[in-house]
């Protein structure tokens, strides 16, 4: 392990690694659930989906672990996801979807040699790597919120639930203020048992009657089927390899503008959680540059190429990883734990989709807390700094969307600097993010 993670280089160890990716997986199992969920709305299968969800993260997080040697999971991307059903059952088929994310991975691999993406990120100034961090860490906290029930839809809006007392709710509180006390205690393992004791206490919530899982959400009970804890997994031929390359010949136009919007929000989507888990960790250099981010998107590439053959919408690097990081995972030894789980994930199905969405919720709460601490480093009194610091940290949240708080806070930052007759401040890399951010906005509008 020593000799392929570098442990003692990174002030880490076996013991502290495996908590770690076990930690992170909990924290973003819900996808095994989830994703088959959302990709079924397609019409397609939802026991390959689930197959096919969990190989392409191992795929993914492996290739992270051996390549760049980070503590970082991959997995089909939320949001992402979400945009693949859309399109698939708008202008388009699943085939085709499919075929646009191949041709996606395919693009992104070859960026990845040719090191734009590696640049993108160590381009970014301090302070918006700073703010990044900071929104991520807001992200991540009102996702927790939402899958503790917090929040609801009305008419199509997403509001704060005025019943705090729900039993979701308190149950994710309860885990919430249980996790920071063993942090202050020094508890080691402290979100992992934070997460599984919460799942215990909604247990027990069951059995008295207090908290009843709800169906629509895939939840009939929060205690696994022990009867059939351990089977064979469905299998992905439905939708192994379902390419439709010669409807998107014929889509033309409309299909490169798809494949080309699934890239730019991948790609920042990436290059915001790699900036922001790695500031976490502490993993950036000196100069406030990420060592082996070239190889970090290599893998974020194969596992996008690999999860298209599969059959499952982009795959990218998960901000869930921030709870393994908040362990102190700080090597791929914690990534190969992750991505290990997942393909023993495969077989107990049963167990590991039975974790209730409140108990990962109180850890993506705390971690969320851990990542806002990096606004303390940032210099509010200056405007060209605080603006597009701001405007990054809560268009991540309110939009649900990473890339659109990195593209709103790029904009700012250049055009602010440009006005005020601070137009070196901008580096030619950032005018070229900045048309590419221009390209994305304009795209939609355009009549194609």
């Amino acid at each position: 392990m020593e000799k392929l993670f570098k442990l003692k280089a990174n002030n880490t160890n076996v013991k502290t690694e495996i908590i770690a990716g076990l930690t992170t997986f909990l924290a973003m199992a819900y996808i095994l659930a989830v994703n088959p969920q959302i990709l079924s709305g397609a019409g397609m299968d939802p026991g390959a989906l689930f197959t096919a969800t969990a190989i392409a993260a191992a795929i993914g997080t492996i290739c992270m672990a051996f390549i760049a040697n980070y503590p970082i999971a991959l997995a089909s991307g939320m949001g992402l996801n979400a945009f693949f059903v859309i399109v698939a059952t708008g202008q388009t088929t699943w085939q085709i979807a499919l075929t646009a994310i191949l041709l996606e991975g395919i693009v992104f691999i070859l960026l990845s040699f040719f090191k734009f993406r590696e640049k993108i990120v160590n381009a970014i100034p301090h302070n918006l790597k700073l703010a990044i961090t900071a929104g991520i860490g807001l992200f991540i906290a009102v996702i927790g919120m939402k899958s503790a029930g917090m929040y609801i839809s009305y008419d199509g809006v997403t509001l704060l639930e005025n019943n705090l007392l729900a039993p979701s709710v308190v149950l994710c509180f309860v885990g919430v203020v249980a996790i920071a006390i063993m942090m202050k205690l020094k508890v080691k393992g402290a979100i992992l048992w934070g997460i599984l004791g919460t799942w215990v206490l909604g247990i027990v919530a069951q059995l008295i009657g207090w908290y009843v899982p709800d169906p629509a959400a895939g939840m009939y009970s929060l205690i696994p089927a022990w009867k059939e804890l351990v089977k064979l997994p469905p299998s992905i031929a439905p939708i192994f390899l379902k390419f439709d390359f010669a409807g998107a010949w014929k889509l033309g136009i409309d299909f490169i503008v798809i494949a080309f919007t699934f890239l730019m929000v991948d790609m920042f989507d990436t290059v915001g959680t790699l900036v922001g888990v790695a500031k976490q960790a502490d993993l950036l250099d000196k100069d406030d540059k990420l060592p082996r981010a070239g190889k970090a998107l290599l893998s974020d590439a194969i596992g996008t190429t690999a999860g298209s053959c599969l059959g499952v919408s982009t795959v990218t690097s998960y901000i869930e990883s921030s709870a393994g990081v908040a362990e102190g995972g700080r090597t791929g030894l914690t990534a190969l734990t992750t991505g290990v789980l997942f393909l023993i994930a495969l077989f107990f199905s049963t167990i590991f989709l039975t974790i209730p969405a409140f108990a990962t919720a109180a850890a993506l709460i705390i971690v969320g807390a851990l990542m806002m601490s990096s606004v303390k480093e940032i210099d509010f009194k200056d405007m060209s700094v605080a603006v597009p610091v701001f405007l990054t940290i809560i268009f991540m949240p309110i939009t649900s969307s990473i890339a659109n708080g990195i593209l709103i806070g790029f904009l700012a930052f250049t055009l602010i600097n440009v006005c005020t007759g601070k137009a070196k401040e901008v580096s030619v890399l950032m005018w070229v993010v900045d048309a590419l951010f221009i390209l994305k906005l304009i795209l939609p509008i355009l009549p194609l």
